[in-house]
Protein backbone atom coordinates (compact mmCIF):
# COMPACT_ATOMS: atom_id res chain seq x y z
CA UNK A 1 0.00 0.00 0.00
CA UNK A 2 1.20 3.67 -0.90
CA UNK A 3 0.65 6.44 1.85
CA UNK A 4 0.78 10.21 1.36
CA UNK A 5 1.05 12.56 4.19
CA UNK A 6 -0.41 15.95 3.72
CA UNK A 7 0.75 19.12 5.73
CA UNK A 8 -2.22 22.26 5.69
CA UNK A 9 -1.18 25.30 7.14
CA UNK A 10 -4.11 27.67 7.58
CA UNK A 11 -3.85 31.15 8.86
CA UNK A 12 -5.57 33.31 11.30
CA UNK A 13 -8.78 34.03 9.38
CA UNK A 14 -9.17 30.43 8.53
CA UNK A 15 -7.71 30.10 5.29
CA UNK A 16 -5.55 27.88 3.59
CA UNK A 17 -1.90 29.30 3.76
CA UNK A 18 -0.30 26.16 2.09
CA UNK A 19 -0.76 22.49 1.34
CA UNK A 20 2.40 20.28 0.51
CA UNK A 21 2.96 16.54 1.15
CA UNK A 22 5.96 15.82 3.56
CA UNK A 23 6.08 12.26 3.46
CA UNK A 24 5.21 9.84 0.93
CA UNK A 25 5.51 5.49 2.02
CA UNK A 26 4.75 2.51 0.15
CA UNK A 27 4.26 0.14 3.31
CA UNK A 28 4.02 -3.54 3.18
CA UNK A 29 2.57 -6.21 5.37
CA UNK A 30 4.74 -9.39 5.53
CA UNK A 31 5.61 -9.33 9.16
CA UNK A 32 5.26 -7.28 12.69
CA UNK A 33 8.10 -4.97 11.76
CA UNK A 34 6.56 -3.57 8.61
CA UNK A 35 3.20 -1.99 10.46
CA UNK A 36 3.26 1.67 11.17
CA UNK A 37 5.95 3.47 10.91
CA UNK A 38 9.57 2.65 11.56
CA UNK A 39 12.01 4.89 13.35
CA UNK A 40 13.15 6.31 10.06
CA UNK A 41 10.41 6.96 8.28
CA UNK A 42 9.10 8.57 11.93
CA UNK A 43 12.32 10.47 11.95
CA UNK A 44 12.04 11.62 8.52
CA UNK A 45 8.53 12.92 8.88
CA UNK A 46 9.26 14.74 11.68
CA UNK A 47 11.91 16.33 10.52
CA UNK A 48 10.20 17.60 6.82
CA UNK A 49 7.17 18.64 8.98
CA UNK A 50 9.60 20.48 11.32
CA UNK A 51 11.01 22.05 8.56
CA UNK A 52 8.16 23.24 6.19
CA UNK A 53 6.34 24.48 9.61
CA UNK A 54 8.93 26.66 11.07
CA UNK A 55 9.57 27.96 7.45
CA UNK A 56 5.74 29.26 7.78
CA UNK A 57 5.65 30.88 10.81
CA UNK A 58 9.38 32.53 10.14
CA UNK A 59 7.68 34.09 6.99
CA UNK A 60 5.10 35.35 8.96
CA UNK A 61 6.95 36.73 11.98
CA UNK A 62 9.35 38.58 9.45
CA UNK A 63 6.26 40.19 7.36
CA UNK A 64 5.87 42.23 10.18
CA UNK A 65 8.76 43.32 11.05
CA UNK A 66 10.40 44.54 7.69
CA UNK A 67 8.13 47.36 7.62
CA UNK A 68 9.26 50.60 9.44
CA UNK A 69 6.98 53.36 10.35
CA UNK A 70 4.94 52.18 7.34
CA UNK A 71 7.25 52.15 4.75
CA UNK A 72 8.99 48.33 3.69
CA UNK A 73 12.54 48.11 4.78
CA UNK A 74 15.17 47.65 1.33
CA UNK A 75 16.56 44.19 1.19
CA UNK A 76 20.06 43.63 1.63
CA UNK A 77 20.36 40.08 1.01
CA UNK A 78 20.40 37.30 3.48
CA UNK A 79 22.54 34.68 4.85
CA UNK A 80 21.74 30.97 5.92
CA UNK A 81 21.27 29.83 9.54
CA UNK A 82 20.50 26.35 11.26
CA UNK A 83 18.45 25.99 13.88
CA UNK A 84 18.63 23.02 15.81
CA UNK A 85 15.48 22.00 17.07
CA UNK A 86 14.06 18.54 18.92
CA UNK A 87 13.05 17.39 15.33
CA UNK A 88 15.59 18.17 13.24
CA UNK A 89 18.40 21.41 12.07
CA UNK A 90 16.21 23.83 10.21
CA UNK A 91 17.69 25.10 7.68
CA UNK A 92 16.51 28.82 7.40
CA UNK A 93 17.75 32.25 5.14
CA UNK A 94 17.76 35.32 7.63
CA UNK A 95 17.25 38.63 5.69
CA UNK A 96 19.17 41.86 6.13
CA UNK A 97 17.18 44.87 5.82
CA UNK A 98 18.92 48.54 5.49
CA UNK A 99 17.74 50.79 7.53
CA UNK A 100 17.10 54.49 6.71
CA UNK A 101 19.61 57.06 7.91
CA UNK A 102 17.62 58.56 10.29
CA UNK A 103 16.90 55.69 12.21
CA UNK A 104 20.56 54.78 11.99
CA UNK A 105 21.94 56.99 14.72
CA UNK A 106 25.33 55.96 15.56
CA UNK A 107 24.25 52.23 15.56
CA UNK A 108 24.31 49.40 12.40
CA UNK A 109 23.31 50.49 9.03
CA UNK A 110 21.40 47.07 8.32
CA UNK A 111 19.28 44.96 10.89
CA UNK A 112 18.71 40.86 10.97
CA UNK A 113 15.65 40.44 12.75
CA UNK A 114 16.05 36.91 13.03
CA UNK A 115 18.13 37.53 15.53
CA UNK A 116 15.34 38.70 17.80
CA UNK A 117 13.54 35.36 17.32
CA UNK A 118 15.99 33.28 17.32
CA UNK A 119 19.15 34.34 19.41
CA UNK A 120 20.99 31.03 20.04
CA UNK A 121 19.99 29.09 17.06
CA UNK A 122 18.77 26.20 19.41
CA UNK A 123 15.31 25.44 20.55
CA UNK A 124 14.54 25.79 23.97
CA UNK A 125 13.17 22.59 24.56
CA UNK A 126 16.42 20.86 22.80
CA UNK A 127 18.29 22.82 24.94
CA UNK A 128 16.54 21.12 28.41
CA UNK A 129 16.42 17.98 27.06
CA UNK A 130 20.24 18.46 26.15
CA UNK A 131 20.82 19.63 29.53
CA UNK A 132 18.91 17.24 31.55
CA UNK A 133 20.27 14.22 29.62
CA UNK A 134 23.63 15.45 29.76
CA UNK A 135 23.03 16.13 33.68
CA UNK A 136 22.17 12.15 33.86
CA UNK A 137 24.36 10.23 32.30
CA UNK A 138 27.92 11.10 30.20
CA UNK A 139 28.20 13.64 27.46
CA UNK A 140 28.88 11.36 24.53
CA UNK A 141 25.79 8.71 25.50
CA UNK A 142 23.05 11.81 25.85
CA UNK A 143 24.23 12.67 22.42
CA UNK A 144 23.81 9.38 21.01
CA UNK A 145 20.94 8.62 23.00
CA UNK A 146 19.28 12.33 21.33
CA UNK A 147 20.06 11.10 18.02
CA UNK A 148 18.97 7.75 18.36
CA UNK A 149 15.39 8.45 19.20
CA UNK A 150 15.33 12.01 17.40
CA UNK A 151 16.17 13.44 13.88
CA UNK A 152 18.69 15.49 15.07
CA UNK A 153 22.35 13.17 14.20
CA UNK A 154 23.53 15.59 11.97
CA UNK A 155 25.36 18.23 13.90
CA UNK A 156 24.79 16.21 17.60
CA UNK A 157 27.69 15.18 19.24
CA UNK A 158 29.56 15.45 23.04
CA UNK A 159 31.02 18.63 22.45
CA UNK A 160 28.03 20.48 20.91
CA UNK A 161 26.10 18.77 23.79
CA UNK A 162 28.82 19.48 26.62
CA UNK A 163 28.59 23.47 24.86
CA UNK A 164 24.33 23.89 25.35
CA UNK A 165 24.59 21.75 28.62
CA UNK A 166 27.12 24.17 30.09
CA UNK A 167 25.57 27.35 28.51
CA UNK A 168 22.53 26.57 30.31
CA UNK A 169 24.01 26.04 33.61
CA UNK A 170 25.91 29.52 33.15
CA UNK A 171 22.95 31.07 33.03
CA UNK A 172 21.53 29.37 35.92
CA UNK A 173 24.72 31.00 37.83
CA UNK A 174 24.09 34.79 36.34
CA UNK A 175 20.40 34.47 38.22
CA UNK A 176 22.51 34.10 41.46
CA UNK A 177 22.40 37.63 42.50
CA UNK A 178 21.88 37.76 46.33
CA UNK A 179 24.95 39.18 47.27
CA UNK A 180 24.08 38.68 51.22
CA UNK A 181 25.59 35.74 52.94
CA UNK A 182 22.99 35.46 55.72
CA UNK A 183 19.23 36.38 56.14
CA UNK A 184 20.66 38.56 59.06
CA UNK A 185 22.77 40.91 56.85
CA UNK A 186 21.11 44.43 55.96
CA UNK A 187 17.81 43.30 57.41
CA UNK A 188 16.62 45.16 60.65
CA UNK A 189 15.35 42.46 63.44
CA UNK A 190 12.10 44.58 63.85
CA UNK A 191 11.16 42.95 60.59
CA UNK A 192 11.40 39.77 61.23
CA UNK A 193 8.62 40.38 64.35
CA UNK A 194 6.17 41.13 60.91
CA UNK A 195 6.93 37.72 59.41
CA UNK A 196 4.55 34.95 59.45
CA UNK A 197 4.77 32.11 61.46
CA UNK A 198 7.40 29.39 59.72
CA UNK A 199 5.30 26.03 58.80
CA UNK A 200 8.69 24.09 60.64
CA UNK A 201 12.09 23.28 60.74
CA UNK A 202 14.18 22.12 57.52
CA UNK A 203 17.10 20.22 57.70
CA UNK A 204 20.22 20.60 55.72
CA UNK A 205 22.93 17.85 55.06
CA UNK A 206 26.40 18.67 53.54
CA UNK A 207 28.94 16.58 52.28
CA UNK A 208 31.87 16.06 50.53
CA UNK A 209 33.21 14.04 47.57
CA UNK A 210 36.10 13.68 45.65
CA UNK A 211 36.93 14.11 41.87
CA UNK A 212 40.61 13.51 39.75
CA UNK A 213 41.51 17.28 38.63
CA UNK A 214 41.63 17.10 35.29
CA UNK A 215 44.91 19.84 35.04
CA UNK A 216 46.66 18.12 37.54
CA UNK A 217 45.68 14.18 36.72
CA UNK A 218 47.62 12.83 40.45
CA UNK A 219 45.41 15.51 42.37
CA UNK A 220 41.71 15.37 43.41
CA UNK A 221 39.24 18.64 44.52
CA UNK A 222 36.30 18.77 46.09
CA UNK A 223 32.99 18.79 45.54
CA UNK A 224 30.11 19.88 48.15
CA UNK A 225 26.66 18.57 48.08
CA UNK A 226 23.58 18.95 49.86
CA UNK A 227 20.18 17.77 50.42
CA UNK A 228 17.87 20.25 51.95
CA UNK A 229 14.52 18.45 53.72
CA UNK A 230 11.65 20.81 54.50
CA UNK A 231 8.35 19.43 56.34
CA UNK A 232 5.89 20.65 54.11
CA UNK A 233 7.79 20.91 50.93
CA UNK A 234 9.50 18.77 48.44
CA UNK A 235 13.51 17.91 49.09
CA UNK A 236 15.99 20.26 46.72
CA UNK A 237 19.95 19.68 46.43
CA UNK A 238 23.05 21.82 46.08
CA UNK A 239 26.45 21.43 45.16
CA UNK A 240 29.18 23.27 44.29
CA UNK A 241 32.63 22.82 43.80
CA UNK A 242 34.66 23.76 47.47
CA UNK A 243 37.60 26.94 46.58
CA UNK A 244 36.04 27.50 42.99
CA UNK A 245 32.83 28.71 44.43
CA UNK A 246 33.69 31.96 46.13
CA UNK A 247 30.72 32.82 48.17
CA UNK A 248 29.09 29.18 48.70
CA UNK A 249 27.01 31.21 51.65
CA UNK A 250 25.33 32.78 49.48
CA UNK A 251 24.26 29.36 47.33
CA UNK A 252 23.35 28.51 50.21
CA UNK A 253 20.98 31.37 50.78
CA UNK A 254 19.71 31.66 47.76
CA UNK A 255 18.98 27.82 47.64
CA UNK A 256 16.86 28.50 51.10
CA UNK A 257 15.34 31.16 49.79
CA UNK A 258 13.79 29.68 46.60
CA UNK A 259 12.19 26.84 48.87
CA UNK A 260 10.38 29.45 50.51
CA UNK A 261 13.11 29.62 53.89
CA UNK A 262 12.34 32.72 56.21
CA UNK A 263 14.48 34.53 58.14
CA UNK A 264 13.12 33.62 61.52
CA UNK A 265 13.24 29.57 60.73
CA UNK A 266 14.23 26.97 62.42
CA UNK A 267 17.34 25.65 60.28
CA UNK A 268 19.17 22.66 61.11
CA UNK A 269 22.49 21.71 59.11
CA UNK A 270 23.36 18.36 59.83
CA UNK A 271 27.48 17.49 58.70
CA UNK A 272 30.40 15.64 59.71
CA UNK A 273 32.27 17.85 60.96
CA UNK A 274 35.07 19.41 58.91
CA UNK A 275 36.06 22.27 59.26
CA UNK A 276 34.65 23.38 55.08
CA UNK A 277 31.16 22.88 55.51
CA UNK A 278 31.24 23.81 59.39
CA UNK A 279 32.29 26.79 58.11
CA UNK A 280 29.47 27.85 55.72
CA UNK A 281 26.42 26.56 58.16
CA UNK A 282 27.66 29.64 60.37
CA UNK A 283 25.34 32.62 60.78
CA UNK A 284 23.00 31.71 57.76
CA UNK A 285 19.73 32.81 60.11
CA UNK A 286 19.00 33.65 63.47
CA UNK A 287 17.45 30.10 64.18
CA UNK A 288 20.07 28.13 62.42
CA UNK A 289 22.30 25.49 64.03
CA UNK A 290 25.08 23.16 62.98
CA UNK A 291 24.50 19.61 64.27
CA UNK A 292 27.31 17.54 64.22
CA UNK A 293 26.49 14.11 62.67
CA UNK A 294 26.23 10.94 65.11
CA UNK A 295 26.66 8.91 62.16
CA UNK A 296 30.07 9.99 62.19
CA UNK A 297 30.59 10.05 65.84
CA UNK A 298 29.83 6.37 66.11
CA UNK A 299 32.24 5.53 62.82
CA UNK A 300 35.36 7.24 64.42
CA UNK A 301 34.07 5.19 68.24
CA UNK A 302 33.92 1.94 66.16
CA UNK A 303 37.46 2.30 65.49
CA UNK A 304 38.47 2.48 68.64
CA UNK A 305 36.44 0.16 70.09
CA UNK A 306 38.16 -2.33 67.12
CA UNK A 307 41.76 -1.34 68.61
CA UNK A 308 41.09 -1.53 72.48
CA UNK A 309 39.64 -5.37 71.16
CA UNK A 310 43.05 -6.19 69.79
CA UNK A 311 44.23 -4.71 72.87
CA UNK A 312 42.78 -6.90 74.99
CA UNK A 313 44.17 -10.17 73.30
CA UNK A 314 47.34 -8.96 74.93
CA UNK A 315 46.14 -7.38 78.50
CA UNK A 316 42.58 -8.41 79.08
CA UNK A 317 42.06 -5.88 81.83
CA UNK A 318 43.58 -2.68 80.46
CA UNK A 319 41.87 -3.61 77.09
CA UNK A 320 38.43 -4.40 79.06
CA UNK A 321 38.96 -1.06 81.00
CA UNK A 322 39.34 0.48 77.24
CA UNK A 323 35.94 -0.29 76.14
CA UNK A 324 34.20 0.10 79.38
CA UNK A 325 35.76 4.13 79.15
CA UNK A 326 34.13 4.17 75.01
CA UNK A 327 31.22 3.13 76.26
CA UNK A 328 30.85 6.03 78.72
CA UNK A 329 31.96 8.09 76.19
CA UNK A 330 29.16 7.23 73.49
CA UNK A 331 26.52 7.78 76.59
CA UNK A 332 28.02 11.00 77.42
CA UNK A 333 28.13 11.99 73.54
CA UNK A 334 24.28 10.76 72.95
CA UNK A 335 22.84 13.00 75.79
CA UNK A 336 25.07 15.81 74.66
CA UNK A 337 27.01 16.03 77.34
CA UNK A 338 30.23 17.73 75.99
CA UNK A 339 32.06 18.51 79.04
CA UNK A 340 32.33 15.01 80.34
CA UNK A 341 32.24 12.96 77.29
CA UNK A 342 35.72 15.12 76.97
CA UNK A 343 36.83 14.44 80.29
CA UNK A 344 36.58 11.14 79.31
CA UNK A 345 38.32 11.27 76.38
CA UNK A 346 41.63 13.54 77.82
CA UNK A 347 41.82 9.99 80.53
CA UNK A 348 41.66 7.63 77.91
CA UNK A 349 44.34 9.43 75.97
CA UNK A 350 46.54 9.50 79.07
CA UNK A 351 46.00 6.21 80.18
CA UNK A 352 46.76 5.02 76.84
CA UNK A 353 49.95 6.64 76.83
CA UNK A 354 50.96 5.29 80.12
CA UNK A 355 50.35 2.02 78.94
CA UNK A 356 53.38 -0.64 78.74
CA UNK A 357 52.58 -3.13 76.26
CA UNK A 358 53.57 -5.20 73.54
CA UNK A 359 50.45 -4.43 71.25
CA UNK A 360 51.74 -3.70 68.23
CA UNK A 361 49.08 -1.23 66.69
CA UNK A 362 49.22 0.33 70.01
CA UNK A 363 50.95 3.30 68.38
CA UNK A 364 47.98 3.57 65.26
CA UNK A 365 45.20 3.62 68.28
CA UNK A 366 46.87 6.42 69.90
CA UNK A 367 46.68 8.19 66.85
CA UNK A 368 43.12 7.48 66.32
CA UNK A 369 42.51 8.49 70.11
CA UNK A 370 44.49 11.85 69.47
CA UNK A 371 42.27 12.56 66.24
CA UNK A 372 38.99 11.51 68.15
CA UNK A 373 39.84 13.87 71.01
CA UNK A 374 41.20 16.75 68.63
CA UNK A 375 37.57 16.05 66.53
CA UNK A 376 35.24 16.37 69.26
CA UNK A 377 37.09 19.08 71.12
CA UNK A 378 36.61 21.01 67.65
CA UNK A 379 32.86 20.40 66.91
CA UNK A 380 31.92 20.54 70.57
CA UNK A 381 29.29 23.77 69.97
CA UNK A 382 28.03 21.23 67.53
CA UNK A 383 27.17 18.36 70.38
CA UNK A 384 23.04 18.16 71.39
CA UNK A 385 21.33 15.94 73.08
CA UNK A 386 20.97 12.95 70.46
CA UNK A 387 18.65 10.80 72.33
CA UNK A 388 16.23 13.50 73.16
CA UNK A 389 15.94 14.23 69.27
CA UNK A 390 15.71 11.06 68.29
CA UNK A 391 12.68 10.22 70.53
CA UNK A 392 11.34 13.24 69.44
CA UNK A 393 11.57 11.84 66.02
CA UNK A 394 14.02 14.62 64.58
CA UNK A 395 17.00 13.72 62.08
CA UNK A 396 20.31 12.86 63.99
CA UNK A 397 22.03 11.69 60.87
CA UNK A 398 23.67 12.67 57.89
CA UNK A 399 23.19 9.02 56.06
CA UNK A 400 20.53 10.67 53.66
CA UNK A 401 23.30 13.00 52.92
CA UNK A 402 25.69 9.89 52.25
CA UNK A 403 23.07 8.75 49.65
CA UNK A 404 22.96 12.06 48.36
CA UNK A 405 26.94 12.43 47.80
CA UNK A 406 26.33 8.81 45.47
CA UNK A 407 23.31 10.06 43.68
CA UNK A 408 25.05 13.46 42.45
CA UNK A 409 28.52 12.48 42.30
CA UNK A 410 30.03 9.32 41.97
CA UNK A 411 26.96 8.17 39.48
CA UNK A 412 27.65 11.18 37.34
CA UNK A 413 31.51 12.27 38.11
CA UNK A 414 32.16 8.17 38.09
CA UNK A 415 34.70 8.02 40.44
CA UNK A 416 35.02 4.81 39.83
CA UNK A 417 36.49 5.32 36.41
CA UNK A 418 38.47 8.15 37.29
CA UNK A 419 36.99 10.37 35.08
CA UNK A 420 38.82 14.01 35.10
CA UNK A 421 37.07 17.39 35.47
CA UNK A 422 37.90 21.10 35.31
CA UNK A 423 36.84 22.75 38.38
CA UNK A 424 34.64 24.88 36.25
CA UNK A 425 32.97 22.06 34.27
CA UNK A 426 32.41 20.24 37.00
CA UNK A 427 30.99 23.15 38.75
CA UNK A 428 28.50 23.96 36.11
CA UNK A 429 27.34 20.19 36.07
CA UNK A 430 26.29 20.25 39.28
CA UNK A 431 24.36 23.41 38.93
CA UNK A 432 22.21 20.93 36.00
CA UNK A 433 22.56 17.97 37.60
CA UNK A 434 21.18 18.59 40.95
CA UNK A 435 17.88 20.47 39.64
CA UNK A 436 17.42 17.51 37.37
CA UNK A 437 17.49 15.06 40.17
CA UNK A 438 15.36 17.40 42.47
CA UNK A 439 13.08 17.89 39.66
CA UNK A 440 13.47 21.75 39.02
CA UNK A 441 15.44 22.02 36.26
CA UNK A 442 12.43 21.96 34.04
CA UNK A 443 10.45 25.45 35.96
CA UNK A 444 14.04 27.64 35.75
CA UNK A 445 13.43 26.66 31.81
CA UNK A 446 9.75 27.77 31.89
CA UNK A 447 10.71 30.86 33.62
CA UNK A 448 13.52 31.47 30.62
CA UNK A 449 10.71 30.86 27.96
CA UNK A 450 7.27 30.93 29.50
CA UNK A 451 5.96 29.24 26.25
CA UNK A 452 7.13 25.79 27.24
CA UNK A 453 4.95 25.91 30.18
CA UNK A 454 1.67 25.75 27.80
CA UNK A 455 3.54 22.37 26.04
CA UNK A 456 4.28 20.28 29.01
CA UNK A 457 0.66 20.09 30.98
CA UNK A 458 1.04 17.84 33.82
CA UNK A 459 -1.09 14.89 35.07
CA UNK A 460 -3.37 16.78 37.65
CA UNK A 461 -4.06 19.30 34.38
CA UNK A 462 -5.37 16.18 32.47
CA UNK A 463 -7.70 15.10 35.27
CA UNK A 464 -9.30 18.17 35.73
CA UNK A 465 -9.63 18.43 31.77
CA UNK A 466 -11.78 15.02 31.88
Amino acid sequence: MRARILLEIIGEDGSTIATEAVADLEKASNGAEDLGLSLAEGKALLAATQQRLVEAQVVLWLKERCELGGRRLRSKGSYPVIFRTLFGDVRLKSPRYCLPREERGNGPATISPLRELIPDHIAPERLYLETRWASLVPYAAAAELMADVLPIDSGTNATTVRQHALRAASRLERELTEDRVSFMQDSCPREWQDLPIPEGRIVIGLDGGYVRDWSDRKKNFELIVGRSLPEDRDPRYIGFVHGYDRKPQRRILDHLKKQGVQANQDITFITDGGEEVRSLAEMIGQGSEHVLDWFHITMRLTVLRQFAQGLQHHDRRVGIEMLDALDRIKWYLWHGNGYRSRDEIDGLHLDAEALETDYPKMRKFLTAIREFQAYIASNSASLINYGERYRSGERISSAFVEATVNAVISKRFAKKQQMQWSKRGAHLLLQTRTRTLDGSLRSAFEEWYPGMANNNPRPDQHREAA
